[in-house]
């Protein structure tokens, strides 16, 4: 057999293994439904419409529609706050996760990520805030959402950009969610608050001039579609229609209707963010 043979062979027999790997789980396609829950109080990406109470945002649009490529799969939507998003996995009260969930390392022990938008903290204040640079928060009261990655993030800046230079430390303050994050930042309890970039646009469109953005996103990550390593099948076909949706110019349509086209990626990633 010729090197040539033999590389389409093993071309061929992963296209097999492939294809085999992204059949639709039975049980899901007995069932004709997806169970996703969320927590909507993460706008852009999953939220309450303030008009029609409906339930919004990029995750949903992204989700319904590679629910209509499964076969027009229902969606039995449930929400839950953020720390029990990861519970409602593991006890499969969820098929998958797709929520403003980043992917970490320490979440890996038991589910997989499959990465579709970049993310990463940033800082924001109040309009009237006196602080121009980030290092002007050192010392100061800084809020985000307890459950992210966010307070770890936050500490290793400090340690970089307060500390090493002498400065105090940031005193991080938790929040339950970013809304309560946002009113302890209105309300003049804490001096500045962290959130994902992908979010802060939508923010500032929301209340107008109340909000400032200081410096850039100072770590680089990736949200994900949460799946449990025991399905490996649901997360391969789940990967094999976003790429297809990334490659006719559907998923990007999705993210500009957000304001969010500069957080898309080429393809999906597996497990990709680096901490």
């Amino acid at each position: 057999m010729t090197r040539l043979s033999l590389s389409l062979g093993f071309a061929a027999l992963a296209a097999v293994t492939s294809a085999r790997a992204a059949e639709l789980p039975a049980d899901i396609k007995q069932a004709g439904t997806l169970k996703l829950t969320v927590n909507s109080t993460y706008a852009p990406m999953e939220y309450r419409d303030p008009a029609s109470n409906e339930l919004v945002g990029l995750d949903i649009d992204l989700a319904n529609e590679l629910a209509k490529r499964l076969g027009g799969l229902k969606i039995v939507w449930s929400e839950t706050p953020f720390a029990e998003l990861i519970p409602s996995l593991q006890t499969k009260r969820a098929d998958f996760i797709i929520s403003g969930i980043s992917d970490r390392a320490s979440r890996r022990e038991s589910a997989d990520f499959v990465d579709y938008l970049t993310t990463g903290p940033q800082f924001f204040v109040m309009a009237e805030s006196e602080a121009k640079a980030a290092t002007d928060l050192c010392g100061r009261k800084v809020g985000t959402t307890r459950s992210t990655s966010f307070p770890v993030e936050i500490e290793k800046w400090s340690k970089l950009n307060c500390e090493a230079a002498g400065k105090p430390a940031i005193q991080y303050v938790p929040g339950e969610n970013s809304i309560d994050v946002r009113n302890q930042l209105k309300q003049g309890r804490i001096d500045a608050a962290v959130q994902g970039s992908e979010t802060l646009p939508y923010a500032q469109t929301q209340e107008p001039g109340k909000y400032r953005i200081v410096g850039e996103a100072f770590a680089k990550g990736y949200q994900g579609i949460m799946f449990r390593k025991d399905d490996a099948a649901l997360r391969e076909v789940m990967t094999e229609k976003l790429t297809a949706m990334i490659a006719d110019g559907s998923y990007k349509a999705i993210l500009d209707k957000w304001g969010l086209g500069a957080n898309a990626v080429t393809q999906p990633m597996l497990n990709a963010a680096p901490q």
